[in-house]
């Protein structure tokens, strides 16, 4: 219980596992706070790191944040069924960026140094000596050749030398290729390279080349032994416009799970944060839920998964304030009736050129949806109704159309249909009970209450802005989901005993910083 305390303390201040065992061993108010006598020696610092990893084994790292919800319950700052509020940021992974060929060479690198460790004997029996040469220092780019043709050609050196290895552990030591680092060094080789297999000379007989099937001009046939050619193996990089998408590729082989992303004009390799946090008035703000992913996760798949998680605490919110990015038409039925939430948001616009340029977009049509019928704003019937399952989300859809005779003499026809062929309109929504849902939530979002209280989400700012001064949120201490998981619950912790702590000595809430020109703005500016 102490190591837990400790691990809190020790994010609230951003303290190194150095400094913390320090602070235990020195500070009179750390003492104080974990009821240690002021003579106690305090403990080695590696002892938070063996805490952390078994944190991580047992699955239990939710505690740290878990019971410190339970005790704010139990004294009344925190209640179920109010509302809360979640955004996402990014988090920079602990390793750093690099190009193609220092990815090639380090991971190269990684899976030797790993072997070293394993099979030193072994390694050095089979190793060329050309190899402690290319692969004994880390790749720098300042140690790389220079000039884009020097580069391939060391980049393809690479390649055979990689392929050369994981051949020399499947011939001699296969117990060695469930290494996680052969294991991530195959997987680096065959996004960036290319295994070509071609055959060499044909076989020949007293100097002359025969065909596989003999000389027909004097009727010589060669052996099955002369006959086969010889097999030629190497090894080119893979093109860039050939690698596969970027979602799943390893972009470091000290971290496996850090992958690249990009949001607007921000690009970063790591992971992404969820934050939840309440926000009912005279309660502190106290954040309920952590949900850390890879950074190529949408914002939309995390949403239902935030859901659950809260329902096993018994903290799931009446109004969830979200941004556009948890918000779909799925999203908005299955989180009312699967756990009474009501997701308010605003929906992704809509996508289609009626509703950018002024026309007739789906909201103008009425739906019939027991008849199956639609009607459009010029009062035409549809001829045509269709229910499916779109791939590969498995969202249900309905696709309606009309018909030409309708459409083609149509005076609004410019409001529906840009093509000049006769085509008449069509349009897919979807289905019944998520068609409406979507419709409702565009009209609470836009009326003037809805307008009203989605100005409480920008609140989560805050909390993310507090999390990255005080904690280094968006810099993960640790290498893997798993780890930089745990720091973030240390910090959702961390920041719920400083804000508790604030709200009874009742502190106010800090407000929002303006500018001094932003702070002479009219009244009646908008």
């Amino acid at each position: 219980m102490r190591l837990a305390l400790v691990t809190v303390m020790q994010f609230v201040e951003n303290l190194s596992d150095r400094q913390a065992a320090d602070a235990v061993r020195s500070r009179i108010d750390w003492k104080y706070a974990l009821s240690l006598e002021l003579t106690d020696a305090g403990f080695d610092f590696s002892i938070l790191s063996e805490f952390r990893k078994r944190l991580g084994q047992s699955g239990a790292e939710p505690l740290l944040l878990d019971c410190t919800l339970e005790l704010l319950r139990e004294k009344k700052l925190l209640k179920a069924r109010g509302r809360q509020r979640t955004d996402s940021t990014h988090v920079l992974a602990a390793v750093r960026e690099m190009n193609r060929l220092e990815l090639v060479a380090e991971t190269l690198r990684a899976a030797l140094n790993e072997l070293a460790r394993v099979a030193p004997e072994w390694l050095q029996e089979v190793a060329p000596p050309e190899w402690y040469r290319r692969h004994g220092a880390r790749a720098e780019q300042s140690r790389l050749p220079r000039g884009d043709k020097a580069r391939g050609e060391y980049a393809e050196q690479i390649g055979r030398d990689g392929a050369a290895l994981v051949d020399l552990v499947r011939d001699h030591r296969s117990d060695l290729g469930d290494l996680p680092a052969m294991a991530t060094l195959s997987q680096v080789w065959t996004r960036h390279f290319i295994h070509t297999i071609t055959f060499g000379p044909r076989a020949t007989k007293h100097g002359t080349k025969y065909p596989p099937e003999g000389d027909p001009a004097t009727g010589n046939t060669l052996s099955q032994e002369e006959t086969e050619t010889e097999r030629v193996e190497g090894i080119i990089s893979r093109p860039d416009a050939q690698l596969p998408r970027a979602a799943t590729a390893i972009e470091s082989p000290y971290d496996v799970q850090a992958r690249h992303s990009n949001k607007h004009d921000l690009s970063w390799l790591g992971y992404k944060v969820h934050l939840s946090e309440t926000c009912d008035p005279g309660l502190p703000r106290l954040v309920t839920h952590v949900h850390t992913t890879v950074a190529t996760t949408q914002d939309v798949s995390c949403t239902a998964a935030i859901h659950q998680a809260l329902q096993g605490k018994d903290l799931l919110p009446a109004r969830h304030l979200v941004d556009t990015g948890y918000v779909d038409a799925q999203l908005l039925v299955e989180s009312y009736h699967q756990h009474g939430v009501e997701l308010f948001g605003p929906p992704r616009l809509n996508p289609s050129w009626q509703a950018r340029e002024g026309g007739y977009d789906a909201s103008h049509f009425t739906f019939w949806w027991g008849s199956e019928r639609a009607r459009c704003p010029e009062g035409k019937t549809s001829v045509y109704w269709h229910p499916f399952v779109t791939q590969p989300y498995d969202r249900p859809v309905v696709k309606v159309r009309f018909a030409p005779q309708d459409c083609t003499p149509c005076p609004q026809r410019d409001k529906c249909v840009r093509s000049q062929s006769g085509r008449p309109r069509s349009l897919t929504v979807p289905d019944q009970p998520y068609f409406g849902a979507l419709q409702d939530a565009r009209r609470r979002i836009t009326s003037q209450e809805g307008q009203a209280e989605y100005r409480g989400r920008a609140g989560i700012e805050g909390a993310i802005s507090q999390a990255v001064r005080r904690c280094g949120l968006r810099r993960s201490r640790y290498l893997g989901l798993d780890k930089t998981h745990l720091q973030h619950v240390a910090t959702a912790a961390a920041l719920n005993v400083v804000r508790a702590v604030e709200h009874l000595r009742g502190q106010p809430l800090a407000q929002t910083r303006t500018s001094r020109f932003a702070r002479l703005k009219p009244h009646f500016v908008t």
